[in-house]
C-alpha cells in the first residue's frame, strides 16, 4: 500500500520540510516501510506497513501535469499539506484526483486546515479525513490504522465487502479472509485513538478528534540522509517548535510551549551541511534567539566551523540580542548569516492591540549595531492594515525602519489567519479581507481601501528600486527633495500610476531611464547632472552593463585619457568598467573584488577630467 505525501511549493527553491519530517518519524517507528516492496502479506498474515513516497511541485506546474504524475505514480492514499499560498491549488486538485483514483483516500494536513476541519470536509466530500496540527506521531498512528485494514477506506466501500482482503490484519494467515465486521471494527477504533484527526467515521458521521500534545523534538530523525534532490535549492532546518510571544495575526502564537532540538543533534547536523557546502540553510524557528543559550550555542558553531560558502538565514526578535550575542555576529564572515526581523508597526498603540512586545530603541540600537559591522544582510518587516494604524501613521512607522537601512524592507500585508485572534477581532476592527486565500486585508476601520491600493503601489517601488539593491546612490539622493522617504515613494508609485507603467514588465535599462524622467520632473534642473551620475554609478556597480541609458555622458571623448589612467584596461576585458561622470571624476568599476554581502564591484576613483 503506498502513502503519497504531496507538497505544491510556491517556488522551485523552495522545498517542504513537513512531508520529510513525516516520512522519516513513520519509518522511524516502523510505521512505513523505508524501501518499497511488492506489498506482499507477510509471513504472519499481516500486511507491511505502508510505503511513504514524497512528490514536490510548485503552483506554476500545470495542474493537469501534476494530475497526471500523482496518477502514473499509483498511490492509495494520497495526503496533501496545505497553506494559504497553495489551497486553492489544492483543492482543484482533490477533487480531480477523486475523478481519475476514486478508491483512493485523500488527507489534507498544515496550517491552513487545522482551524476549520469539520468544515471543510463538509465542504469538500472528496477529501477523507484532516491531519490537524503536529504532524509526524499522529502520521505514524495513521499508517498503523491502515495496515491493520490493509486496503483504502474507499475500496471497501466501492467493493462493499463482506470479507476483508486476503491477508489482512485480523489476526488470519495469509490465505484466510476475516469477518469484515472484525476488521474494520478494529480500523476504526485505532482511528478513534489518533489524536488530531478529523474525518468521515463509518457510519458517516463526522469524528473530530482533539489536537494531540506536542512532542519532544529530539525524537524526530534527521531529514536530510543525502542531499539528492536538494541541488539548487533552500535546505529548511527546525531546531525548535512554538514561539514564545502572542501575536494576534500570527498562528504560531497557538502554540506556547517553545521546544528546542538537543544541541546533541544540532550540531553534527550542521556539520553535515557544512561538509556538504549546502549553499543556504534556512532555520524556520518562529524566533530563533527564544533561548540565548540555544542560539549562541549554534552561532558559535557555525562560526567557528564556517566553510566561507554555507548561508544560514535565521528569524529573530533584534531587541533580545544582548551585548555578547552582538559582538559574536559582529565576528561573522560577510554573508555566513541574515536576519530576518519583524517589526510590523512602531505605533505604540498598535503594538499594544496586536499583543506584541517590543523595545523600539533597543530594537533600532541593535539594527544599527550590526549594520556597523557591514558583514550581515538583514531583513526588515511591516505590515499595513494592523489595528490603530491608519495611512499616516503607517508612513511614520515606514520611515521609522527606512531609516534603519535594512538590506531588504518588506511591506506586507495583514493576513486574516483562520484560528488567530486578529479573526476574532474582525467584528471590532470592522476588518474586511478577501474571502479565498489568503485573506488578504481590504479596509479596516483605519484604513479604506483607497489607502490600501496606495500602499500598494509603495510596496511595488519599495521592492523594485530598494529591494533590488541596484538604485541605492540614487534614491539616497532623491530622498533629500521629500519630507522624508515614505514621500518619495508616494511620488515615484504616483508617476507610475500616472504613466501607466504599473504592473509591467520593465528591462533593468527600462528602470534607470523611467527613474531619470519621474526624478527630472520633481528635482531642479541644475541638479540633474549629480542625479545622472548617481544613477550611472548604480548601474555599473552591480554588472558590466552592455547597454547604456539615453542619459548618460558619451565616453568616446575620453578613451585616450581612461587608456592613460587604467593600461591594462584591454586585457582586463569585462573585468572592469571605467566611468568618466559629469562632475568630471573617473571611476574605475573592478568586478573581480565583489562586496560579500551587496555584490556590488569594488569602486576606485581614478582622478578627474575636463568635462
Amino acid at each position: 500500500m503506498k502513502f503519497l505525501l504531496t507538497a505544491i511549493n510556491a517556488k522551485y527553491i523552495h522545498s517542504n520540510p513537513g512531508v520529510y519530517s513525516l516520512k522519516m518519524f513513520a519509518e522511524s517507528q516502523g510505521a512505513a516501510e523505508a524501501v518499497q516492496g511488492d506489498q506482499d502479506p507477510r509471513e504472519d498474515g499481516l500486511p507491511c506497513a505502508p510505503f511513504v513516497e514524497i512528490a514536490e511541485y510548485t503552483i506554476n506546474n500545470q495542474m493537469e501535469l501534476i494530475l497526471e504524475d500523482i496518477y502514473r505514480r499509483k498511490p492509495d492514499i494520497v495526503g496533501i499539506s496545505c497553506y494559504i499560498w497553495n489551497i486553492a491549488y489544492v483543492l482543484d486538485l482533490v477533487r480531480d484526483i477523486h475523478k481519475v483514483l476514486p478508491e483512493a483516500d485523500i488527507w489534507l494536513g498544515g496550517p491552513e486546515v487545522s482551524y476549520d476541519a469539520p468544515e471543510l470536509l463538509a465542504r469538500e466530500p472528496e477529501v477523507f479525513g484532516v491531519m490537524k496540527g503536529e504532524g509526524e506521531e499522529m502520521f505514524a498512528g495513521l499508517l498503523d490504522c491502515y495496515r491493520t485494514l490493509g486496503c483504502t477506506v474507499r475500496q471497501m466501500q466501492r467493493l462493499g465487502r463482506r470479507s476483508a482482503p486476503t491477508g489482512s490484519a485480523c489476526g488470519k494467515d495469509a490465505a484466510a479472509e476475516a469477518p469484515d465486521e472484525a476488521c474494520t471494527a478494529e480500523f476504526w477504533y485505532r482511528m478513534s485513538q489518533v489524536a488530531g484527526l478529523t474525518y468521515h467515521g463509518a457510519d458517516g458521521k463526522l469524528c473530530d478528534q482533539p489536537v494531540r500534545p506536542v512532542m519532544d523534538m529530539s525524537r524526530i530523525p534527521f531529514l536530510y540522509p543525502s542531499l539528492k534532490g536538494f541541488e539548487n535549492r533552500i535546505v529548511y532546518y527546525e531546531s525548535s517548535r512554538g514561539c514564545p510571544f502572542s501575536c494576534s495575526y500570527c498562528l504560531s502564537s497557538i502554540d506556547k510551549s517553545v521546544r528546542f532540538r538537543d544541541l546533541k543533534l544540532v550540531l553534527p547536523e550542521l556539520d553535515f551541511f557544512l561538509e556538504k557546502k549546502v549553499p543556504q540553510v534556512k532555520f524556520v524557528d518562529r524566533t530563533f534567539n527564544a533561548k540565548k543559550s540555544h542560539a549562541m550555542a549554534i552561532w558559535k558553531h557555525i562560526l567557528e566551523h564556517d566553510n566561507g560558502v554555507t548561508n544560514f538565514h535565521f528569524e529573530i526578535t533584534a531587541d533580545l540580542l544582548d551585548e555578547e550575542e552582538l559582538d559574536l555576529i559582529s565576528r561573522m564572515r560577510p554573508g555566513l548569516i541574515q536576519l530576518e526581523i519583524g517589526v510590523q508597526s512602531t505605533n505604540p498603540d498598535t503594538i499594544k492591540a496586536i499583543r506584541r512586545k517590543m523595545d523600539l530603541d533597543r530594537l533600532r540600537y541593535v539594527v544599527e549595531r550590526i549594520n556597523a559591522g557591514k558583514n550581515v544582510h538583514q531583513h526588515l518587516d511591516l505590515i499595513a492594515g494592523l489595528p490603530f494604524e491608519d495611512y499616516d501613521s503607517f508612513g511614520r512607522s515606514f520611515n521609522d525602519v527606512y531609516s534603519m537601512e535594512p538590506e531588504q524592507f518588506q511591506l506586507g500585508f495583514l493576513k486574516v489567519l483562520k484560528g488567530s485572534y486578529m479573526h476574532e477581532k474582525v467584528p471590532d476592527y470592522d476588518l474586511q479581507y478577501r474571502g479565498k486565500a489568503p485573506y488578504e486585508v481590504l479596509s479596516t476601520k483605519w484604513l479604506p481601501y483607497s489607502d490600501v491600493l496606495r500602499l500598494k503601489g509603495v510596496e511595488d517601488m519599495v521592492e523594485v528600486y530598494y529591494n533590488s539593491r541596484q538604485f541605492m546612490r540614487t534614491l539616497k539622493l532623491f530622498e533629500q527633495e521629500f519630507d522624508g522617504a515614505f514621500a518619495m515613494y508616494e511620488y515615484m508609485a504616483g508617476y507610475y500610476d500616472e504613466q501607466h507603467l504599473t504592473g509591467l514588465n520593465h528591462s533593468r535599462l527600462a528602470r534607470y531611464e523611467i527613474f531619470h524622467d519621474l526624478i527630472s520632473r520633481r528635482a531642479e534642473p541644475e541638479r540633474m547632472s549629480m542625479f545622472e551620475d548617481a544613477l550611472m554609478c548604480d548601474l555599473y556597480l552591480r554588472e558590466n552593463a552592455k547597454s547604456r541609458p539615453s542619459f548618460a555622458l558619451a565616453q568616446a571623448p575620453y578613451k585616450e585619457e581612461i587608456r592613460h589612467m587604467v593600461p591594462e584596461l584591454r586585457t582586463l576585458g569585462t573585468q572592469v568598467h571605467a566611468e568618466v561622470l559629469r562632475s568630471g571624476e573617473v571611476l574605475l568599476f573592478d568586478y573581480r573584488e565583489k562586496d560579500q554581502l551587496n555584490h556590488n564591484a569594488k569602486v576606485t576613483v581614478l582622478g578627474r577630467t575636463d568635462v
